[in-house]
């Protein structure tokens, strides 16, 4: 089957409540228009990175964890390059107390088995009693995995957003928020204000997640730490590896190294 007649396959409502599909060497990406699914769509990959946007933010896939996208819920998304994986398809009906909003959730051993098991059964053939169980399990997997903080609000505001991807495009800026204020035609007060209010963090926290969003990008990438660090506007490595450390309990080498965290 082609690959553009399999994500037909794969979107469509017909067939089975659960479609499990091993990716061997997915292509890159580009970022894409906005859209969205019938079904609700789980990924995991083995290596490099998914970055996905929704009208409350932005999310970073790294490798060895699983993104979750709900069913309907317009994004776009971008891979940066070829990895191996898996995504798994869920009807509607199958997606019932799964998290509303796109997410990043931990992944297990036990997960993957059964997505290995999933993978195999036929595309067009409604689930026997057997394979119910096993999307039972898989499902109650994903509902107890932890959401990871991979999170980035965007704020709504013209004047917040400005300031938002101008940080972004240049995370290394190190600008106070008197600057950044200035810069917008703001207040200090009303910038600090605002910003809370729109994105649930302040603007030093906003700040900092930007940049560990684009850290996770340059890590995937290759890049090493103290290049990145160096990108993102730390004065030492030892910097960037604290702020990784607060935000994940381990240091990016370990949180990027073959099945990171598992027992």
């Amino acid at each position: 089957m082609k690959d553009s007649a399999l994500f037909e396959r794969l979107d469509s409502l017909e067939g089975p409540a659960l479609i499990a599909v091993i990716f061997d060497g997915m292509l890159s990406v580009e970022e894409e228009d906005w859209h969205h699914h019938q079904r609700g769509q789980f990924f995991y990959l083995e290596s490099g990175l998914v970055s996905v946007r929704t009208s409350a933010g932005a999310w970073a896939l790294p490798p060895h964890r699983v993104g979750w996208m709900p069913p309907g819920q317009r994004h776009t998304v971008s891979v940066n390059q070829p990895s191996r994986g898996w995504g798994v398809f869920v009807a509607p009906s199958a997606a019932e107390g799964l998290p509303e909003m796109a997410c990043v959730l931990g992944a297990n051993d036990l997960m993957s088995a059964l997505v290995q098991r999933a993978s195999t059964w036929a595309l067009n053939d409604e689930l026997d009693a057997d394979q119910n169980r096993v999307m039972a399990v898989l499902m109650d997997e994903i509902r107890r995995a932890p959401v990871e903080p991979l999170h980035l609000p965007m704020p709504a505001d013209r004047r917040l957003r400005r300031i938002a991807h101008a940080l972004l495009q240049a995370p290394h800026d190190t600008r106070d928020l008197d600057g950044w204020a200035s810069w917008a035609g703001l207040s200090a007060r009303s910038l600090s204000r605002l910003f809370r209010h729109e994105t649930g963090c302040s603007f030093a926290q906003w700040r900092q997640q930007a940049r560990l969003t684009r850290g996770l990008e340059r890590l995937a990438a290759g890049e090493t730490v103290a290049a990145v660090a160096d990108a993102l506007g730390y004065a030492h490595p030892s910097a960037f590896v604290a702020m990784f450390r607060r935000n994940f309990g381990q240091s990016p080498g370990r949180y990027f190294a073959l099945n990171p965290g598992r027992k």
